[in-house]
């Protein structure tokens, strides 16, 4: 290795460790909204309780969320970099007013042990997608196809009402969210172009990446709740 090359490889390693840091940082900040805005709408539970009996409303954000991550996820690359930030905080906000309803059904001590519970798990997790030296790219693909399967059920379950399947999607979407916070983990990573350091480019993949992210940890978060939450009484 010659000089040059010796110099071009701890650019390399700063770049993408600041890389990483953005998308963990956007994905922090985005459950920070989320938490804050759940957290202000179960101070006042009658709020929750307008919102499930407003369905125009409810179902209004839960459409406004999907098309976020639609948008988001499609044309970040076109956006301006300042849009890109507000659809992302804007759809954590949304969310966090969509998931306060979790406050009617779980306590709150068993909401706050979940969410640790989770931020451990999630954690070990990336921290072996960035790690291993193992392509997880197969792995990636069964996790989906299976995501795939657990949408289809759950819809399916709507209908049926089947304590069996209820539970069965728990269990599973568990194992699934774990391992695509891996997976998602080590693609993140793939995404990192020195050739964009600085740049808005930058900034909008590393939103992207703390947008998969945060649907990784959120949707862990409502496994873990169901399987393992304390309902109220």
């Amino acid at each position: 290795m010659d000089i040059n090359q010796s110099a071009v490889l701890p650019r390399a390693e700063a770049g993408l460790r600041h890389f990483m840091h953005m998308v963990y940082g956007w994905m922090s900040l985005g459950l920070l909204v989320t938490g804050a805005c759940g957290a202000y709408m179960a101070s006042d539970p009658r709020m929750i309780v307008n919102l499930i009996h407003n369905p125009i409303l409810f179902y209004g954000i839960m459409i406004g969320e999907l098309g976020l991550v639609v948008v988001l996820s499609a044309w970040v690359a076109k956006m301006d970099v300042s849009t890109a930030k507000f659809a992302f905080l804007f759809y954590a906000a949304l969310t966090g007013v969509s998931l306060s309803t979790v406050y009617l059904v779980y306590t709150a001590q068993s909401i706050a042990s979940t969410f640790f519970l989770t931020g451990g798990l999630f954690g070990v997790m990336c921290a072996y997608g960035y790690l291993t030296k193992t392509d997880l790219t197969s792995f990636g693909n069964i996790l989906f196809m299976a995501l795939i399967g657990l949408i289809l059920a759950s819809v399916v379950n709507l209908w049926l009402h089947s304590a069996a399947i209820m539970w069965a999607t728990t269990y599973i979407g568990i194992l699934i969210f774990t391992g695509l916070t891996a997976y998602d983990a080590q693609k993140i990573k793939a995404m990192y172009d020195s050739a964009s350091d600085g740049t808005e480019i930058e900034t909008k993949s590393a939103i992207l990446g703390a947008l998969e992210l945060y649907l990784d940890f959120i949707n862990l978060f409502l496994s873990l709740l169901r399987a393992f939450g304390r309902r109220r009484d």
